[in-house]
């Protein structure tokens, strides 16, 4: 079963941006298919595969900030051919 989510990472410090900079290297790293834009990160691929590896990657940025906020929204479909029509 494929997924499409779309989150955004939030570390509430000042030095906020390499964390989350680092995130996303860590996803790119993954192999699976990371789209990135200003306001959020969309990874798609297999439940399992994307599942884990969040799981994976929330725990270590978490563990490397003080206070922070992950927010996902999860689609039982691979959206990454979506091209908007307008």
């Amino acid at each position: 079963m494929n997924i499409s989510v779309d989150l955004t990472f939030s570390p509430l410090q000042d030095d906020y941006e390499a964390h989350i900079i680092e995130f996303i290297k860590k996803l790119r790293a993954s192999g699976l298919t990371v789209i990135e834009n200003p306001l959020a990160t969309q990874v798609y691929g297999e439940y399992d595969l994307v599942m884990d590896t969040l799981k994976r990657e929330i725990k270590t940025s978490f563990e490397a900030i003080g206070i922070g906020l992950f927010y996902l929204k999860i689609v039982k479909t691979d959206r990454s051919d979506y091209v908007a029509v307008f």
